[in-house]
């Protein structure tokens, strides 16, 4: 395949359209067509040797213009005459000289400076039209047997002064050369011209060899001149950096070559650090294609400013192009890097970028399978190994990471339906990609094969985990379940378990009220404390940032998790292992004998798990646990219901943190005034859960009134409140909403509510007691949350029950 036109599919597109007439083209071809003319103009741009790159690119250019064959002429020394330095289709070694005159079509361009398209050049009234005195040299035909007719010629200028002439001849469709190809040619003969202009102007500078960013090898010893040159131009012909050669064939370290970058830079060098963390307020904002095409990468902000690694400090300090993506950032430390080690930060800091292949276009690069029907295990085996279908399964795990998807879903239909594949983002699921009917098997297959799962076994629902860091470049864990579906296929979903550090408690985003109530409870030196909510609402991130403010150097913590996804030192992880027989209640009666300070259990699901965590508390442990409960009132009743004693339990307890997540408003939000009837209904929604207390059944009025006053004086702007409603941009993809917020119910498990529990009271009864006793509810948090301007009513109501 050409170097020019890469992709199979928009080769043909392009090829078949080609033979349309241009009226038919279509945007797609245009697109295309400019594409593939960009791609030859930057390897002219890229080389000093302009014959070599154009005896290359020859026949890709013959292709881009649907020619047979085309001849680049050069202008002579005494400027008398052109002479032809790259043609195609003539079987000589004879250089063509052509005067400048009007006795040949090349020759009137060269001396007009003006282009031509000609339908047929046998045509002598067509011509004497353009010239009275131009006419065809039939004798190369006569001579070759060959038929000229079709003939579009170009002079290549720079400013007034002619450098040459670009011929290309007969179009393969016998069609005239359209619009479009005359501005490619036209666009073509003045990267030509600028070329060869910016070539005469280093000859011109003088015998003296110009300093290039490897002289420093030659300086030190480590590389001959002779064996740069050689290593510059096996790279161009390969089309690989200088970098790599240097690295393969010569056996130079980059260090070695960094320090030769550092010299003629005149900047430090900076090396791939296997340790480097993705920094997301620098990284989070550039997109990889971007970072790919502009040579440089934010790695971090230091004691001199914002580091950027680049592998033409001059040429990026030039553009001006970082302190217009990073305005704040007053000072910038610049470092120079080789290629080498400029791919793996990128890889590190970005994943794989599969080449800069779009999802669609990897999906275009599958091979189809067989059809479902008919397919052993073997086949379906040797499909899911099959190269591209690899990295399309890659692909989509990358991008769900890169897009902070939760979870993945695959979901096949039956017959020649599409399989969809949905992202689970900020709580909703987003369409991905949808994948041909005859692609589901081996998709799912792939997946059974990472995970290690039977992949004969199509009628049972399984349950696994892929390592992604032994397919791809991500740490990551994905969490697998396979569940057989309606019409024989088989559903997968993955979550993502990415391995990180904990949130420090004051960034929870707990209100100043909740923070301080949670801080003191948690200080209690023994006791048990459950955080509660559905899957997904970030129980366990919650419970790591509470262990992270009790992780000090005297204190043992011992964690039982399923599965362990975030670290941090100081702390003793267990992994549970079902298969294994190592359930909670096993773990926890280990712990037990382990001399733990505090005891965090991933989820307490059954009796003997409860029980075990109350005794421990009662015994002078400090128990921290998950619950799947709507509220924190709530989980009371669930375990006695359960079978714990009540006055073990109420003695026990120190407080229940129910928690949801809620959509939060993009940066690209508005503020508003609210009126005074949306005021009044904001009020009375929040103080719903307060009307059964006695303040609020006394005076209402004044209640609402020193409510109001508070948020004022908490949240509002000049005496008044600002609401905020989502607008939407770019960066949110339109919605209006990036990323979640948490909202957090408290309850402190105080004398009163000891007492309720006691006494095995009804739920409605330990709610009242627990608002009366300043416990804010998930609705009441969620409503100071939309006064902060982190969500808005909608959310808040989509996520919580009342």
């Amino acid at each position: 395949m050409s170097a020019v036109l890469k992709n199979r599919d928009s080769e043909q597109e392009f090829l078949s359209s080609q033979q349309l007439p241009p009226e038919k083209r279509g945007v797609s071809f245009e697109a295309l067509f400019f594409r593939q003319l960009q791609a030859v103009t930057t390897r002219i741009h890229a080389t000093e040797h302009i014959d070599e790159i154009m005896l290359e690119a020859s026949q890709d250019i013959c292709k881009l213009f649907n020619a047979d064959r085309l001849t680049l002429y050069a202008v002579n020394e005494d400027r008398s005459a052109i002479v032809s330095k790259v043609k195609t289709g003539l079987n000589t070694s004879r250089d063509l000289k052509l005067p400048i005159s009007a006795q040949s079509i090349a020759g009137y361009v060269a001396h007009s400076r003006e282009m031509v398209n000609i339908s047929d050049v046998y045509d002598d009234e067509a011509l004497k039209r353009i010239h009275p005195s131009l006419s065809f040299l039939k004798e190369v035909d006569k001579r070759s047997g060959y038929r000229t007719k079709q003939m579009l010629v170009v002079p290549i200028l720079d400013g007034t002064v002619l450098h040459g002439v670009l011929q290309v001849i007969n179009n393969k469709s016998d069609q005239p050369f359209g619009d479009l190809e005359v501005e490619g040619a036209t666009q073509l003969c003045k990267t030509l011209a600028t070329a060869i202009h910016q070539r005469m102007q280093r000859e011109a500078d003088g015998a003296r060899r110009k300093a290039t960013k490897y002289d420093g090898l030659i300086a030190d010893g480590v590389l001959t001149h002779e064996e740069l040159q050689a290593a510059v131009l096996k790279a161009r012909e390969d089309a690989i950096p200088v970098d790599e050669v240097l690295m393969d064939d010569y056996s130079i370290k980059p260090a070695q070559i960094g320090a030769s970058l550092a010299k003629f830079f005149g900047v430090p060098y900076e090396a791939s650090n296997p340790g480097r963390i993705r920094v997301e307020a620098l990284q989070g904002q550039l997109k990889p294609e971007f970072v790919m095409e502009q040579g440089w990468i934010p790695l971090e902000e230091g004691p001199e400013g914002l580091v950027v690694m680049c592998l033409d400090p001059e040429a990026v300090r030039g553009s001006r192009i970082v302190p217009q993506v990073f305005p704040r950032n007053a000072k910038i430390a610049w470092r120079v890097t080789t290629q080498s080690d400029f791919n793996q930060t990128l890889n590190q800091l970005w994943g794989s970028q599969d080449s800069g292949q779009s999802v669609e276009e990897l999906l275009a690069d599958l091979n189809a399978p067989l059809d479902d029907e008919g397919e052993d295990g073997s086949t379906l085996e040797s499909a899911a190994a099959d190269n591209e279908l690899v990295k399309f399964v890659n692909k989509i795990i990358i991008d769900a990471y890169h897009q902070r998807a939760s979870d993945i879903h695959i979901e096949p239909l039956p017959g020649k339906a599409k399989t969809g594949i949905r992202f689970r983002i900020d709580g909703s699921l987003m369409p991905y990609v949808e994948v041909p009917a005859h692609f589901r098997q081996a998709l799912v297959t792939r997946l059974k094969i990472m995970c290690d799962l039977d992949i004969s076994e199509k009628r049972k629902p399984q349950d696994g985990k892929i390592k992604f860091k032994r397919f791809g470049p991500l740490d990551i864990e994905l969490r697998v379940a396979t569940i057989p579906s309606a019409g024989g296929v088989e559903d997968v979903v993955m979550r993502i378990l990415a391995a990180g550090e904990p949130i420090p408690l004051e960034k929870l985003g707990l209100t100043p009220h909740n923070r301080e109530n949670l801080e003191a409870t948690v200080s209690k030196p023994y006791g048990l404390f459950y955080v509660c909510g559905p899957t997904g609402s970030g129980k366990t991130t919650t419970l790591h940032s509470v262990l992270k403010f009790l992780n000090t150097p005297e204190t043992k913590i011992w964690t039982a998790e399923d599965p362990v996804e975030i670290t941090q030192k100081g702390l003793r992880q267990v992994q549970v292992n079902k298969k294994a027989g190592i359930d909670f209640a096993m773990v926890m009666r280990a712990f037990l004998r382990a001399d733990p300070d505090i005891i965090m259990v991933g989820e307490s699901r059954d009796k003997e798990t409860v029980a075990m965590g109350v005794e421990a508390s009662l015994t002078g442990h400090l128990v921290f646990s998950t619950l799947h409960t709507n509220s924190a009132p709530e989980s009371i009743t669930r375990l006695l219901d359960m079978g714990m004693d009540p006055f073990n339990f109420a003695d026990a307890l120190l407080g229940i943190l129910a928690q949801r997540l809620a959509k939060r408003l993009c940066d690209c939000k508005e503020h508003y005034a609210p009126s005074h009837e949306e005021l009044r209904s904001f009020i009375s929604e929040y103080s719903l859960d307060l009307k059964n207390t006695q303040a609020w059944k006394d005076d209402p009025g004044g209640e609402a009134q020193k409510l109001y006053e508070a948020w004022v004086d908490e949240y509002g702007e000049d005496g008044s409140l600002k609401f905020y409603r989502a607008v939407g941009c770019d960066k949110c993809n339109k919605t209006g909403y990036k990323g979640r917020v948490g909202l957090h119910e408290l309850l402190v498990a105080n004398d009163e509510i000891k007492r309720l529990i006691q006494e095995r009271a009804r739920v409605a009864d330990i709610f009242v007691a627990a608002v009366a006793g300043g416990m804010r509810t998930l609705k009441m948090d969620g409503m100071e949350k939309i006064l902060m301007g982190l969500t808005d009513l909608k959310q808040v109501r989509s996520v919580c029950i009342r």
